[in-house]
C-alpha cells in the first residue's frame, strides 16, 4: 500500500504497521492494551548513506514465544535476562521469516528468503545481518522456519541432545509437551529410542501427543489435583532418566522426587512462573544432591554453531514423516497482541505464529 511520499529516485514509501508496547508490564499477566499497532510509512529500501551493511526485509511470519514475556518487563539488572528488554514505543523484536527486498549485505539479495530476528511489523531494516539465515529447504512450508527449522527446533533439538544427553532405552518426561519446543522434545526422543511422557493442559492435547506426535502416554496435569508426584510415578514406576522442563513449579518439584539417580533435568523454560508476583518455591531440592541429578539451565544463542547440522538432519526426518508439526497460525499483524496474550493461558495448540504477508 503506498503512503503517498516519494523519493528522488521515485520509489514510494509503503506503509509499515508495527506492534509496539505501550508500558511495561510490573506484575501478573500482560493484557491486550498494554501493546498496540501503530502506522507510518517507511521507504523500501536501505536508507541511503547508511555505514554498515544492512538488509531491508518484508516479514511473512511472526513468531509469538514464551520468552518474549521477560521482555516486556523493565528490568534494572540487565544481566538478569537473556535479551534486553524492549523499548516502549518502538517495534518488539522476535524471530520471524521474511523475504528480502533491498541489502547492502553482499550474502543476501533481493528476493532471498531468510529467517532471524526482525521487527514485529510489516517491514524491518537488519542492520545486524549476521542474525539473519538463508532458507535452505524452500520446498518445504516457509512457516517451519518460525518453528521445527527455525529456534524453536533448534531449542529442542540442543537442549535435548546436548544437555540432556539420551541413551537408548532412557525414560523421558516433557511438561508443556503439545507446546512448539515440547511437541518437538516428545518427537525426537522416539528417535533416539527412549520412552516418553508428557504433560499437557486438555484431554485434547493430551489426545494429540499420543495420536499425532507418537507420545508413548501422556495426562492432563489439570485433572492430577495437587498429586502431580503420583501421576509421574504411575508414569513412570521405575523413575526418570530426563526431565525435559518447560514449565518449573509444581511440576519441576513433583519431577524431583520421581527422577532416577544420575538423572538429568533440561531446564528450558518456566512458563508458570512468569507472571506471578511471587515465583513458586521448589521444596525437593534434596533430591539434586541424593539423586545426582544434574540440572542444568538452557539458552539458545549458545547453540547458533549446531544450526546447519541441525537443520539437515531435522529437514530429513520432516521428509521421512518421522516428525509431525502442528501450527496455530493467526492471520493479520492486528491480532498479533492478542495471540501473545492467549499463548501464556494456553490457548494456542502447537506451534504459535503469526501471519503478516503473503508468501
Amino acid at each position: 500500500m503506498a503512503g503517498g511520499g516519494v523519493d528522488g529516485d521515485g520509489m514510494e514509501m509503503v506503509r509499515n504497521r508495527k506492534v509496539v508496547l505501550r508500558r511495561y508490564v510490573t506484575a501478573g499477566y500482560p493484557t491486550v492494551d498494554d501493546m498496540e499497532v501503530v502506522s507510518s510509512t517507511v521507504m523500501p529500501r536501505v536508507p541511503l548513506g547508511t555505514m554498515a551493511p544492512a538488509v531491508m526485509v518484508k516479514n511473512i511470519y511472526l513468531s509469538c514465544d514464551p520468552w518474549m514475556r521477560g521482555r516486556m518487563t523493565k528490568h534494572d539488572d540487565a544481566t538478569a535476562e537473556i535479551a534486553e528488554d524492549f523499548v516502549l514505543g518502538e517495534a518488539m523484536v522476535n524471530f520471524g521469516v521474511s523475504k528480502v527486498i533491498d541489502s547492502t549485505h553482499p550474502v543476501f539479495a533481493a528476493g532471498d528468503l531468510v529467517w532471524g530476528l526482525c521487527g514485529w511489523e510489516d517491514y524491518s531494516l537488519i542492520t545486524q545481518p549476521e542474525t539473519l539465515h538463508k532458507i535452505n529447504h524452500p520446498d518445504l512450508p516457509l512457516s517451519y522456519y518460525t518453528g521445527v527449522l527455525g529456534v524453536t527446533g533448534l531449542t529442542a533439538y540442543a537442549a535435548f541432545f546436548e544437555v540432556g544427553k539420551p541413551k537408548k532405552g532412557e525414560t523421558v518426561f516433557v511438561s508443556a509437551a503439545s507446546g512448539a519446543v515440547g511437541q518437538i522434545v516428545g518427537q525426537l526422543a522416539k528417535i533416539a529410542g527412549c520412552y516418553v511422557v508428557g504433560s499437557a493442559g486438555s484431554d485434547e492435547k493430551v489426545t494429540l501427543l499420543k495420536t499425532k506426535f507418537g507420545f508413548h502416554d501422556a495426562f492432563n496435569y489439570k485433572k492430577e489435583g495437587n498429586d502431580l508426584t503420583g501421576a509421574l510415578r504411575r508414569c513412570f514406576p521405575d523413575g526418570i532418566d530426563i526431565y525435559f522442563d518447560n514449565v518449573g513449579g509444581a511440576t519441576l518439584d513433583a519431577a524431583l522426587v520421581n527422577m532416577r539417580r544420575g538423572g538429568r533435568v533440561v531446564v528450558c523454560g518456566m512458563i508458570s512462573q512468569y507472571n506471578l508476583q511471587e515465583p513458586e518455591v521448589v521444596h525437593n531440592v534434596i533430591q539434586i544432591l541424593s539423586k545426582t541429578i544434574r540440572v542444568e539451565g538452557f539458552a539458545v544463542f549458545n547453540h547458533f554453531g549446531l544450526y546447519p547440522r541441525f537443520e539437515d538432519e531435522m529437514a530429513r526426518y520432516l521428509k521421512e514423516g518421522k516428525v509431525t508439526v502442528l501450527e496455530d497460525v493467526v492471520k493479520g499483524i492486528e491480532k498479533a497482541s492478542e495471540a501473545l496474550i492467549g499463548m501464556f493461558s494456553g490457548r494456542n495448540v502447537g506451534k504459535l505464529l503469526v501471519a503478516v504477508a503473503d508468501e
